[in-house]
């Protein structure tokens, strides 16, 4: 169990991940993709593939516009449509999947009008002609005499995206404003309308809106069975001709018991009817299903051209329910479909008013987010913990096993429950956890990334293990010689600090800020060492190569100076102390390698640049700086901004050294810096010339321009001491370290 510890940990990661999508706290797009895929295969499988004979389509077809002409025809044809269905035919109902939003001019009586206006305004018998043709002229008011107290259900269509185009009437809403004030439903909400004529809508027995919802993928799943304009709640096309064919039945809201919950707090809509309530299952934006009963053709199609020539039986439309759509090709009324790519808009209404009356729609209730969570849970736990322990072909039928189980699970509580059980979340979730525990056990388990990682894991970030992996040529464990750069990092007061906190705090404080600054450190492609206490050491080079080794330890060390100050107030709220570092910076030729004994031995650096790194590290205290590198760091990182510190001799060294402390990159140094920097070196040249009255005079000025920067205060304790006493006659401005 512990040797699989990681590969368990990451299993149980990537659970948590997909609990997360299947609870909607977030949403992974390439699972939803695959969920309507499994979604449209799911349907396809389990369609009934039967005619329902109860509804008819009238299609304005090929047949129709070459009979009657071109679309829109005029409104007394189908007036006279109207009298065939209702008097003659006997139907239930109809509704038209097309809008009247324009008036109807074909019959001429706008241009006789303006005859009689005008060139025979004064003509008695036009006029009286006029006055008795004018009732078979008036198109739209013939068609609204027909409509009128029949059982008509016209349609119209909605706009979104910021369109507020706005045209006609709608009907009445289904529910007024403020019908659901104070419950969060999610309602699809659009900015305008396209609608039917005020005397049409005014005629007609009801109307609803014909807007699917068209997924990412373009593909119609859903109608919103009730969408949000201006406030109110208007009804779909499927939906207003149920209930005009049930006798305007009563639209009731359908809550879950106790507080308003579920998708959005609306589960479901009902229609009170003399037989019984019909329930309509709704999801999270108030849409439903569409109860797709197979490919094009699932319902019979009429030619509205034999309608109106009396070519059809009544026998065949009798108490139809009738939707007056079109399958021509240049109408563009064509939608894609999870059951066909190119599929007629008005059949989709039709399976919604098949599915409603038959009580066969597939409905995702808010409990089943739940189940799909439990299982989720239950499946994916099972498999992080058991696939580490088995063979590859053990783990195969395992995970295949999971799969079947899963699909299986699905399909039951669709054919049976009608119920939506999505399973993307599940069976992404189980490939991906058997992917994990094959490539680890590929990748992990392979000989050569295994030595590397045994020996360098420690010492360098991962990705220069993967490198070295990839390329175990350029690595060399034996000792070699190598101009490299090595720096120290070391805590100030750490004495005083660790006195006042216990073992345990300590540990914690330790882990806190070392943990950060290595991560500096691997950023910049460097080795850790070793740490050493409260100490860092690293170095830049080696074990790959390295040309910019100085300017990434530079980099390095700023960065962790940074982000330590990012921390104190993370440390403070902790009841810590500030934690101060120095850092020490130096370039140089080193010995790395392998090196230690015969019980152990460390991959490490060795050398007096190492050595100078150290102490460098220790005197920044002593100039009140946390940065210092040595002079051939300095000469080899050129595009840079550096303050020359001091010429110091220090313990162990008998040659001076040139320290310097880095500002930062020359292109990011403000010009008020820069002359700052320039003024100190001139007084660093006044010091060294022993001219003491002018050094004195420009450190004043340094300090009011920087009070806060320790260096100045101790250069002028400096001049301040030689004045009174001065050096010898052979004194080179050295300054010597006693202690490290």
């Amino acid at each position: 169990m512990k040797k699989n510890a990681l590969l368990i940990g990451l299993g149980l990661l990537i659970v948590l991940v997909f609990i997360g999508n299947a609870a909607r706290f977030y949403h992974l797009n390439f699972v939803d993709q695959l969920s309507a895929i499994l979604y449209d295969y799911r349907l396809q499988l389990t369609m009934p593939r039967t005619v329902d004979d109860r509804i008819v389509i009238l299609d304005i077809d090929e047949k129709s516009l070459k009979e009657e002409g071109r679309w829109p025809w005029s409104r007394d044809r189908l007036a006279l449509l109207m009298d065939k269905l209702f008097d003659q035919y006997g139907v239930a109902v109809v509704g038209f999947d097309v809008v009247f939003a324009e008036k109807d001019e074909s019959s001429g009586l706008k241009v006789l009008q303006k005859i009689g206006q005008e060139q025979l305004k004064g003509d008695a018998q036009f006029q009286a002609a006029l006055t008795q043709i004018r009732p078979q002229l008036e198109y739209d008011r013939l068609f609204a005499d027909k409509i009128r107290n029949r059982n008509v259900v016209l349609g119209y269509y909605l706009t979104s995206q910021g369109s507020t185009h706005i045209s006609g009437a709608l009907p009445e809403p289904a529910f007024p404003a403020g019908t659901f004030r104070g419950r969060p439903i999610d309602f699809t909400t659009w900015d305008g309308y396209g609608a039917n004529l005020p005397e049409l809508q005014q005629a007609a027995a009801s109307a609803g809106h014909f807007n699917p919802i068209v997924d990412f993928d373009g593909e119609v799943r859903r109608v919103p069975m009730l969408a949000e304009f201006g406030g109110a709640y208007y009804e779909s096309l499927s939906l207003a001709m149920v209930r005009a064919l049930l006798g305007k039945a009563e639209l009731l809201p359908g809550f879950a018991e106790g507080e308003a919950k579920g998708y959005g707090g609306l589960e479901w809509l009902e229609l009170d009817t003399a037989g019984g309530r019909l329930n309509i299952p709704v999801d999270v934006d108030v849409s439903t299903l569409v109860p797709y009963r197979g490919r094009q053709g699932s319902f019979r199609y009429i030619s509205i051209a034999d309608v109106l020539h009396d070519r059809v039986e009544i026998s065949q439309l009798r108490d139809k329910i009738m939707l007056v759509g079109t399958t021509a090709p240049g109408l563009l009324d064509m939608r894609a479909t999870p059951v066909a790519e190119v599929y007629p808009g008005v059949e989709i209404h039709a399976n919604m008013i098949s599915g409603i009356l038959d009580q066969n729609l597939k409905e995702r209730p808010a409990y089943m987010i739940g189940a799909e969570v439990v299982w989720l849970l239950l499946i994916g736990t099972a498999l992080s913990f058991l696939l580490p322990q088995l063979s590859p072909v053990k783990a195969i039928l395992v995970s295949a096993f999971m799969f079947a189980i899963t699909l299986g699970l699905s399909l039951l509580v669709w054919h049976h429950g009608n119920l939506l059980l999505t399973v993307a979340n599940s069976v992404v979730m189980i490939a991906l956890l058997f992917a994990l525990d094959m490539s680890y056990g590929y990748f992990v388990e392979s000989r050569t990334k295994r030595q590397i990682t045994g020996l360098f894991g420690q010492y360098v970030p991962s990705e220069l293990v993967e490198e070295m992996a990839e390329h175990p040529e350029s690595v060399s464990m034996e000792g070699e010689s190598r101009e490299m750069t090595i720096l120290f990092s070391d805590v100030r007061g750490f004495t005083s600090i660790s006195e006042g906190l216990d073992p345990k705090e300590l540990t914690l404080l330790m882990n806190e800020f070392l943990t950060p600054l290595s991560r500096v450190v691997y950023k910049y492609r460097g080795t850790i060492d070793k740490y050493m206490g409260d100490c860092i050491m690293a170095f830049w080079g080696a074990p790959l190569p390295d040309a910019a080794h100085a300017r990434n330890a530079i980099l390095a060390g700023i960065e962790m100076q940074a982000t330590l100050k990012a921390l104190q107030p993370h440390f403070k709220e902790r009841g810590w102390p500030e934690i101060h570092v120095g850092v020490g910076i130096n370039t140089g030729r080193v010995s790395v390698g392998n090196m230690g004994s015969e019980v152990r031995v460390a991959y490490t650096v060795m050398g007096d640049a190492v050595n100078l790194a150290s102490r460098l590290e220790g005197i920044t205290k002593q100039y009140g700086v946390g940065i210092i590198v040595g002079e051939n760091t300095r000469n080899t990182v050129t595009d840079f901004t550096y303050r020359e510190l001091d010429h110091v001799r220090v313990k162990g060294k008998d040659k001076p050294v040139a320290i310097y402390e880095p500002i930062g990159l020359s292109t990011e140094v403000g010009k008020a810096l820069q002359d700052e920097i320039k003024l100190f070196h001139e007084v660093r040249r006044l010091y060294l010339r022993k001219d003491w009255e002018q050094a004195e005079l420009q450190l004043m000025n340094l300090q009011r321009m920087s009070p806060d920067t320790a260096l100045y205060g101790i250069y002028a304790e400096r001049v301040a001491y030689f004045r009174k006493n001065p050096p010898a006659a052979d004194w080179d401005g050295v300054f010597v370290f006693q202690t490290k």
